[in-house]
């Protein structure tokens, strides 16, 4: 959430900003109320100054013995004007939250201007994308090849968008997941976490998700619960409403399986694990001081590269544009691995910098070095999520005869196997 300060006295920057990001969020319409709001609660100051004042006129006349009867009226018709207008004060404080929940974070200085991802930037590229001398497959026929995914199944159970991973592919979704917790505790310096899968609205709100996202989310009506659409709204919520007491900053590293509806996305529901319902993730978030939070969203991303350099996987770095952003990310990049299957780049990982525009709707802070109570900077970024990364494992390591080879770091993992056969 913005900083209705901020907005008031940086008016034409935000507004800029939010032309840059193709916001529609209504700043009109804030400031209108912001402005009446202000007013209000100089009317009402303005009303308790009088009534103190009078009230001790009030008191001396009494002392004195002398009629104070009209003067009281007066106040009690004063008192009513002031709980009248403290109403009113939170009816529209209470209009201006709601509208302030739909304005997107402001992008970063450093943040390219582009209208949709055609103005994103690579930033680099690790390997080169594998030449075959045979013709490649896709990842939906290998796996269902080897027996170890099956859409036919799960679209039965479930309906489209969902898939069912059997035998060794069961396996090696247990084992990508082990080996990236491991290598975010063991190296780079993360404390796991294991949270619920489903979580209140208020967790929803303080993170971004509600109310703009609100027909992308699975929603428990019954419960007024909701299954979380990534590990970031449970782990960034273990410090709402509090003041962080540990030193920052503070790594969290979580798995968790994933629920995304997808809705509005109409024709963009593609074969196999491309974009599904549900899906496995591992997940990064940070709290850390402000003044340190762009290097550590470098940090972040390299912590993400290191899973799939050790995967020996070919990748790219993209630094989103304002238009391609995501709603609460003041600078995001995305992590893309090569699919050779589908002959495109499939984005596995997004890693932001939120700056405080979390923390202020969830009210996350901690004490800065002066002692006072300051709002946190967040950051999060898929560590990273599995089922394009399995994609790109099957279609990067598949063999002319069928079999997929495993990664050497994975094989610890899969019981010493070098391969799926």
């Amino acid at each position: 959430m913005l900083d209705i300060k901020f907005i008031r006295d940086h008016e034409d920057d935000v507004r800029r900003a939010l032309q840059a990001r193709g916001a529609t969020a209504d700043l009109d319409a804030v400031i209108a109320l912001d402005k009446e709001r202000r007013a209000m609660v100089s009317q009402v100051e303005v009303l308790k100054n009088r009534r103190n004042v009078v009230s001790k006129e009030i008191g001396a006349l009494k002392k004195a013995g002398k009629d104070a009867a009209d003067m009281q009226k007066a106040m009690r018709e004063v008192g009513e004007e002031i709980a009248a207008t403290d109403q009113r004060i939170r009816e529209v404080e209470e209009k201006l939250g709601g509208a302030l929940l739909y304005f997107p974070n402001l992008p970063h200085a450093s943040v390219p201007v582009g209208a949709d991802a055609s103005g994103n930037q690579v930033v680099r590229q690790h390997g080169e994308p594998r030449h075959f001398d045979f013709e490649a497959k896709a990842h939906w026929d290998i796996g269902v090849k080897l027996g170890i995914l099956d859409f036919e199944r799960a679209a039965r159970m479930s309906g489209a968008g969902f898939f069912l991973m059997k035998g060794l592919g069961a396996r090696l979704q247990r084992a990508l997941i082990q080996f990236m917790l491991d290598l975010h505790v063991s190296e780079h310096g993360y404390k796991e976490i294991s949270a619920p899968f489903v979580v209140n609205a208020s967790s929803m709100r303080g993170t971004g998700q509600l109310p703009k996202f609100a027909e992308e989310l699975y929603h428990v009506p019954s419960d007024d619960l909701y299954l979380i659409p990534t590990a970031e709204v449970p782990v960034t919520n273990i410090y709402r409403d509090e003041i962080i007491q540990d030193p920052l900053p503070i790594y969290l590293t979580a798995y968790t399986p994933c629920f995304r509806r997808e809705a509005g996305a109409a024709g963009k529901m593609t074969r196999g694990m491309i974009r599904v319902h549900q899906f496995d993730k591992v997940e990064m978030v940070k709290f850390v001081e402000p003044e340190n939070s762009y290097d550590e969203l470098e940090k972040l991303v390299q912590n993400a590269e290191d899973v799939l350099q050790r995967l020996g996987l070919t990748y790219r770095v993209v630094l989103l544009c304002t238009g391609d952003m995501g709603f609460g990310a003041a600078k995001c990049y995305d992590i893309e691995l090569w699919a050779p299957g589908q002959n495109a780049w499939l984005e596995v990982s997004s890693c932001s910098n939120f700056e405080d525009f979390q923390a202020r709707r969830a009210q996350i802070r901690y004490r800065n070095k002066d002692g006072k109570v300051a709002l946190v900077h967040t950051l999060n970024g898929s560590g990273v999520a599995l089922p394009r990364l399995v994609v790109a494992l099957l279609e990067n390591y598949q063999q002319a005869d069928g079999t997929v080879l495993i990664p050497e770091a994975l094989q610890p993992y899969m019981g010493g196997m070098q391969r799926l056969e």
